[in-house]
């Protein structure tokens, strides 16, 4: 406690019993000022509120104890020692304390008790002052933390969410691709089968809504997590040059596109045909905030985070921006624009993924997706690409070969293991009409039977998700056993183990039969290279 910036007014009527305190406690480095009465003393305590005040009991004007009442009602925290040489009776000092003073002296007294009082009121005061202000930092850093942990618990909550949704709609879209395969297989083998041109028309429309649903299920899964993202280093300003008359087209002549991309972009780590998708997906969204007509802006440039900044990690990056200048969205819409399913658009027009898409590209990129939007000023989405390793060369996404039947003559033995009756049915009439011979094969354990009895294989074609024995636990038996017998992996939902020791050619389903012909004559050649 320091004396010297401590104020305390000395009360008292007599000019001695006033001047001989006031020079003990100034002798004790103490700040005083004096007043003869209850008038000027309560003036005092008004205009500059002193942490202690001397007070004398028997005044002229005021009683000492009327004042003290005085003071402690109008400022409770300001100290009051009464000293008396009249009032010197225990009922006095009661009557004193009662009143509200917080210690009581009876003159004469000693110097040093008056100051040792003195000292000792200041230090409870300071003390009490100084808890409290502990207490108030207290409560404030609980309730910070509480309003911490409830943030986390939403966030947990919205997480554990969002992944329970990610696994139904994984498994919805896995099944989805079974029906889908099964359905777009026959579909085009009946097509090649007919020359009737009322049937061709009805065949096609059916096509293209089996197309429509695996682009739906592709949406799914990527934000599901559940496709394997194909992450190569990707020339950003080509792929968007690339896509301006498809862009064009899609959005309407009302909109105009404008292109800001910085002839120096690196190349960015993604997946080609999937930010291809991504970016239609924004430039939709836009169309559709643009009722009127307007402008489409597309920009990419370099990026370079010092720091973590609004989940962003800090590193280099390539930056896609696609602004529009549209109604825009208020606050709570903007909020909820990325969660799956979440649409402003009127039913029918809109599933609610596309955003939900993009985020997942760009969380499973490595990056993030990025929203910012004002009622009336349009939105503004950006894409974080983590940028390739200096040196990286694009690659451009695999083309699907055009393969003709048997692959220009070659026919092949197909071992075709795959638990469902429909798909099954399907790609072996698919391979039989490609002119290969087809074994087909209910499960894993089957599979191994057939290659047991010693029949002529070429050529596996397995599921991954089937009962009691995984496609990728039926290819490490066969490696075991026939290490050179080629084999290719259909899945929907390429959520594989991290595990896997094997990496196999995969067939994304639903695939057609150009398709599995064309990963078949890869897988061929693939194998007929020497090691």
């Amino acid at each position: 406690m320091n004396a010297m910036r401590t104020l305390i007014l000395n009360v008292d009527d007599t000019d001695a019993g006033r001047y001989a305190k006031t020079r003990v406690l100034q002798t004790a480095g103490y700040s005083v000022v004096e007043a003869s009465n209850g008038t000027d003393a309560l003036k005092f305590v008004r205009e500059k509120q002193p942490p202690l005040v001397l007070l004398d009991v028997q005044m002229p004007d005021m009683n000492g104890l009327d004042v003290c009442r005085i003071i402690k009602r109008e400022f409770p925290s300001t100290l009051v020692l009464q000293i008396s040489a009249t009032f010197v009776e225990a009922a006095d000092r009661t009557r004193g304390l009662e009143a509200g003073a917080d210690s009581y002296l009876t003159e004469p007294v000693e110097p040093e008790e008056l100051i040792a009082n003195v000292h000792a009121l200041l230090r409870l005061k300071y003390a009490e002052e100084e808890l409290k202000r502990l207490n108030e930092t207290l409560e404030k850093r609980i309730a910070d933390r509480t309003q911490e942990l409830q943030s986390a618990n939403s966030q947990l909550l919205q997480s554990q969410k969002l992944e329970a949704l990610g696994h139904l709609t994984g498994g919805i879209a896995h099944d989805f691709n079974n029906l889908l395969s099964a359905i777009l297989g026959n579909l085009k083998l009946l097509r090649k089968r007919t020359d009737d041109s009322s049937a061709l028309r009805l065949i096609d429309g059916a096509i293209e809504g089996a197309l429509r649903g695996a682009s739906l299920t592709q949406r799914l899964l990527v934000f599901a997590r559940g496709r394997e993202l194909q992450v190569r280093p990707t020339n950003v300003r080509s792929l968007v040059q690339g896509m301006l008359n498809m862009l064009q087209r899609s959005i309407g002549t009302t909109i105009r596109v404008q292109l800001d991309l910085a002839p120096d972009v690196a190349l960015a780590l993604a997946d080609h045909d999937q930010l291809e998708l991504a970016l239609l997906n924004l430039a939709l969204n836009a169309r559709d905030a643009m009722p009127d007509g307007g402008v489409l802006a597309i920009a990419a440039t370099n990026a370079r985070l010092a720091n973590e900044h609004e989940g962003v990690p800090a590193g280099d990056y390539v930056r896609l921006v696609v602004t529009d200048t549209g109604v825009g969205m208020d606050e709570a819409t903007l909020a909820r624009a990325i969660d799956p399913f979440f649409t402003t658009k009127d039913i029918g027009k809109g599933t609610g993924l596309g955003l939900s898409m993009v985020q997942g590209l760009a969380v499973q990129s490595g990056g993030a997706l990025r929203l910012s939007s004002r009622v009336g000023a349009g939105t503004t989405a950006e894409l974080w690409l983590v940028r390739a390793p200096a040196g990286a060369v694009a690659e451009a996404p695999v083309a699907i070969d055009a393969a003709g039947p048997a692959d220009q003559g070659r026919t092949y033995t197909v071992l075709v293991v795959e638990d469902d009756a429909l798909i099954l049915m399907s790609t072996a009439e698919m391979l039989k009409d490609l002119g290969h011979k087809v074994i087909e094969s209910y499960s894993g354990a089957n599979a191994l039977d057939i290659l047991r009895s010693g029949k002529k294989v070429d050529i596996v074609v397995t599921d991954q998700g089937m009962p009691y024995m995984t496609g990728l636990q039926l290819a490490e038996q066969i490696r075991a056993t026939w290490p050179d017998l080629p084999i290719l992996l259909a899945t929907g939902y390429a959520e594989l183990p991290k595990t896997a020791a094997l990496k196999l050619p995969r067939l994304s389903k639903p695939y057609d039969q150009e398709e599995i012909a064309a990963a078949l004559s890869r897988l061929v050649k693939q194998s007929s290279k020497p090691d």
